[in-house]
């Protein structure tokens, strides 16, 4: 076998998953996700190397994030993960409630009763 078709030989779906293991659960997630998506598992496997590759370069907590996100609106390939980091809407996605804003203009449970 060639050399460059040995490379693609040692690709697994249990080695991308051990990859993304050691970014956090959350990226690991992701990448299940993607496998599973697919009729076979290896047609996954490049868009985990790009997914992987994209988060080298940030931080953990930031990666953690967007692969949150990603899993939860269904981006499971690389345009879509790499929009998020680029418009940096996992960071400000939120479970938390947002406060309500007090204002002069805003009349109140009371105004209708």
């Amino acid at each position: 076998m060639p050399s460059s078709h040995r490379r693609y030989a040692e690709w697994t779906p249990d080695r991308f998953r051990r990859w993304a293991a050691s970014i956090g659960p959350q990226t690991e997630g992701l990448v299940i996700a993607i496998l599973s998506s697919r009729p076979h598992p290896e047609q996954g496997f490049r868009t985990c190397l790009g997914v992987l590759r994209l988060f080298r370069d940030i931080d953990r907590n930031r990666a953690e994030a967007v692969s949150a996100r990603a899993v939860e609106i269904g981006g499971l390939n690389c345009k879509s993960i790499a929009s998020l980091l680029a418009n940096h809407k996992a960071a400000r996605h939120s479970t938390e409630p947002t406060a309500i804003v007090d204002h002069a203009n805003l009349r109140g449970p009371d105004y209708f009763h």
